[in-house]
């Protein structure tokens, strides 16, 4: 039997973020486990971005325990490990596609030849070669969105950590990046954690953590979410969770009350 712990890529307990004396992640524990393609879903505002940023240790005014790849979040040994990309494509718009990357890639200490073939092969992965030797100012958004991703394949990540990266792409190219992702997986072994407002997507993973307002309401597969709520969809168990979490939070509310009278 698989050691969960042993085999996890993230590990939170305690996880908690107070950002303008308003917490903005309340008490999170979980696991990631390696070599998956782990979704974080949740409505807008509810801290997905927090959350991979304190994965990926840009966030401040973190508390509780974040371990990724065995190390604390943000550390040293992981400047190389672990790859980000965040809802707004992070590129230089006066560079091509390829001056992108080979700049990233020198950051990254890569030698002139080892730059040439991941820049190569990272442009294949996200299906830019065409367009390689194009401003990235004149590229669509959804192709500077993928030279970003490009990007954090540098270097072969073990932890790719992707913000909303299928946010108004079409959906041919939503499929394609979806295939991306778990060919990933089965070929490099490479961890990832997707998060999207999108419940149709949910269905991609192999694990969710569903979140709202800044808890977590559920880190599970998508079978055993449907079975446990008897819902038809990912969707339909999270909005019962939804629910469910709505009226205990009316009942502890009440509870003072009552016994004041």
């Amino acid at each position: 039997m698989m050691n969960y712990q042993a085999a996890a890529a993230v590990r939170a307990d305690g996880l908690t973020v107070v950002r303008g004396g308003r917490t903005v992640l309340r008490d999170l524990s979980f696991q990631i486990p390696r070599s998956t393609v782990t979704g974080l879903l949740g409505p807008s505002g509810c801290g997905k971005s927090t959350l991979m940023r304190a994965v990926v240790g840009t966030q401040a005014r973190v508390s509780g325990t974040l371990e990724v790849l065995g190390h604390p979040a943000g550390t040293a040994p992981l400047r190389s490990r672990v790859g980000y990309v965040t809802q707004a494509p992070s590129v230089y718009s006066d560079l091509t596609a390829r001056q992108n990357l080979d700049y990233f890639a020198s950051v990254l200490g890569l030698t002139r030849d080892e730059r040439r073939e991941q820049v190569e092969r990272a442009l294949a992965d996200v299906d830019l070669t065409s367009r390689a030797d194009a401003l990235a100012g004149n590229l669509s958004g959804g192709q500077r969105s993928r030279v970003s991703l490009a990007v954090a394949l540098l270097g072969t990540p073990d932890l790719l950590v992707l913000d909303e990266p299928t946010v108004g792409l079409d959906p041919v190219l939503r499929r394609d990046l979806w295939s991306l992702f778990h060919r990933l997986v089965a070929e490099r072994g490479t961890t990832l954690l997707v998060s999207s407002h999108a419940m149709d997507e949910a269905d991609r993973c192999e694990r969710l953590l569903l979140m709202r307002a800044g808890r977590l309401l559920a880190d599970d597969t998508p079978e055993a979410l449907r079975d446990r709520t008897g819902a038809g969809t990912v969707e339909d168990a999270f909005l019962h969770l939804v629910d469910t979490a709505r009226r205990e939070e009316q009942g502890n509310r009440a509870v003072p009350g009552e016994a004041a009278r």
